[in-house]
């Protein structure tokens, strides 16, 4: 029987059995599939369309697709997992696989009509990449300040506007994309559109050249009088604010999932190297400096997992998970940081070259307190919550 503790007042269930072999067998594919490629993808910052056919093959894109649209019809739990499995070699494609999933997906399933599911959910699950575009430059933390318009045209609405720093940009063939209908209602103005890559009028713009994560696309969308048939309508007119504000919560505990992934990955290197590295005639190993330091990172790895778990468990069951959300981001990503930054200190030299995997995971950890919800939003989150 799994073992059961208590965080928050959920009983969270340490992993059942099915859980145990889903997440090694997606550890098991990214060791022997994503690992080789891991240098070769962040120098070039490109992920081969061959390994996005191995994704969607492992099933991974499709976790919570109910089986009758040719999904796998399992929990947001699942997905946690592969993105926590996947991130522990190379975070990059642990967030495109999250993206495409706990925000994307997510969105269709709890917004879409029975004819938007029928159309698009089958594709999403078999080859179709999805990207989530709601960020704009004057738009990252004051979300609903977005300035992409929406207007009525021949039976649609004609999108205007850019996007910036939208994850799988460059891979993705459907769009959500959030835009006003009616600025002088602020907020309540905001609609979220399903748009296809190759809709006239709508163009894939810059892929930024960023610090970490470099597989992972990151680019800029432009539209230009983009019509959009009104049966695109992701929801209500008018309601996309709900639709961004509930996907975007999910989000933040697959993001807390990368982080905790890519730790995971920077801690195992390290302990192995320091049984390897020897100094004074023994291993850094032995040294118990070293070894304090790599228990109080395990220690807090181990916490941030619990937090993204029970966060997880949470929305599987239905119940609030707003703030254990906000904590397990804003943790995850703070541990993955101070973690990453151990593991080059004890590589030395070698840690500070990218011959060596460890440099890669630190530039990568940086972004957790950065996208879906800063750190200090995260904060305010929190805060929030105490004092109502």
């Amino acid at each position: 029987m799994p073992q059961e503790s208590t965080v928050t007042g959920l009983p969270l269930t340490v992993l059942a059995e099915d859980e145990q072999l889903f997440r090694d067998s997606v550890l098991e594919f990214a060791d022997q599939r994503i690992r080789p490629l891991v240098r070769d993808m962040d120098e070039h910052a490109k992920v081969p369309r061959s390994l996005l056919d191995e994704l969607f093959d492992l099933g991974v894109m499709g976790i919570e697709i109910p089986e009758a649209f040719g999904g796998a019809g399992a929990s947001f739990f699942h997905s946690v997992l592969a993105v926590e499995a996947l991130s522990q070699v190379d975070p990059a494609i642990g967030v495109l696989v999250d993206v495409h999933n706990t925000l994307v997906i997510n969105a269709l399933i709890r917004w879409g009509s029975d004819d938007v599911k029928r159309r698009f959910l089958p594709a999403l699950s078999a080859r179709t990449v999805g990207a989530y575009a709601l960020s704009e430059a004057g738009s990252g933390s004051d979300a609903f300040a977005l300035t992409t318009r929406a207007v009525e045209r021949d039976g649609g609405f004609a999108l205007n506007g850019q996007k910036l720093w939208i994850t799988n940009g460059n891979e993705a063939d459907l769009f959500i994309v959030f835009a006003n209908v009616n600025p002088d209602a602020g907020y309540r103005g905001i609609t979220a559109f399903l748009v296809e890559r190759g809709a006239a009028g709508f163009t894939v713009g810059k892929k930024e050249d960023k610090l970490g994560i470099r597989a992972s696309s990151t680019c800029e969308l432009l539209f230009e009088d983009c019509v959009v048939p009104r049966d695109c309508v992701l929801g209500e007119v008018g309601k996309g604010y709900k639709v961004a504000i509930e996907t975007l919560n999910e989000g933040r505990i697959g993001i807390g999932a990368q982080m905790i992934g890519l730790t995971q990955g920077a801690l195992d290197h390290a302990v192995r190297y320091t049984r390897e590295r020897k100094q004074f005639g023994k291993a850094i190993a032995d040294f118990q400096a070293v070894q304090f330091q790599l228990a109080q990172a395990a220690t807090e790895l181990e916490a941030a997992r619990l937090l993204v778990y029970n966060a997880a468990r949470l929305r599987d069951a239905r119940r609030p998970f707003l703030n254990e959300a906000a904590m397990c981001k804003l943790f995850s990503s703070q541990v993955a940081e101070r973690v990453t930054s151990l593991a080059v200190q004890l590589y030395g030299g070698y840690g500070y070259v990218k011959d060596y995997p460890v440099e890669k995971l630190f530039r990568d950890a940086k972004i957790g307190q950065i996208y879906e919800g800063t750190s200090n939003m995260q904060l305010q989150t929190i805060a929030k919550h105490m004092l109502s």
